[in-house]
């Protein structure tokens, strides 16, 4: 009996679910990111920093699935958001839209309150995997941006030209499904930034 028991419980360990990703966090000061770190405890342990309360969302590597479509590198979103988000982006294909990349998944503390540090404190969507940024080549993100404008500075991805057929716009095809699913665009969010490649639940 002894010897079962032992049995039964090294199986449980050797089956007992991880939480694992690879994070840093954005510093103001320096503006650079910082304390690049790989994470691994137990599933068990996720705490309310590490899950998404809305979707139920975690950032765990665990939690994410790889989405492959034609031409695009593969990308990972959210399990409970996979086939919403590849059915989005698989119809917005098929209707002719030109999709070079998708970035889904990828973790860092780049939202929420600054530390003593001045590093972020809190995880973005895309920690999550409830984000997704499009074709950032032409939809780029930018700030000193409260309406877009040639004073608007580029800080991330290329130029955005609302005409370039790899670009987004409000009336695209790709930015009114996001919005039927409840996903908002980075191109519309209130503030002083742009992020015109950008979906997730709150546009941020």
């Amino acid at each position: 009996m002894r010897v079962l028991t032992i049995s039964l419980l090294l199986s449980s360990l050797l089956m007992a679910k991880n939480c694992t990703y690879k994070t840093y966090a954005w510093n103001v000061n320096l503006k650079s990111a910082v304390d690049f770190k790989k994470v691994v405890h137990s599933y068990d342990l996720v705490t309310s920093l590490e899950r998404d309360e809305a979707s139920g969302c975690t950032v765990c590597l665990e939690d994410q699935q790889e989405i492959r479509l034609p031409n695009i590198i593969p990308f990972k979103v959210c399990k409970y958001k996979a086939l919403e988000i590849e059915g989005i982006i698989m119809d917005a294909i098929h209707a002719g839209k030109e999709i070079q990349s998708v970035i889904g998944y990828r973790v860092g503390l780049t939202r929420g309150t600054v530390d003593s540090k001045g590093s972020r404190t809190e995880f973005s969507n895309h920690s999550f995997g409830i984000a997704v940024d499009i074709n950032p080549q032409y939809n780029g993100l930018y700030d000193h941006c409260k309406e877009f404008s040639p004073s608007c500075r580029l800080r991330k991805g290329g130029h955005w030209h609302p005409t370039h057929p790899k670009s987004l716009h409000k009336e695209d095809m790709i930015v009114k499904n996001f919005h039927a699913h409840g996903f908002q665009w980075g191109g519309e969010i209130y503030g002083w930034q742009k992020d015109f490649m950008h979906f997730s639940p709150t546009g941020y």
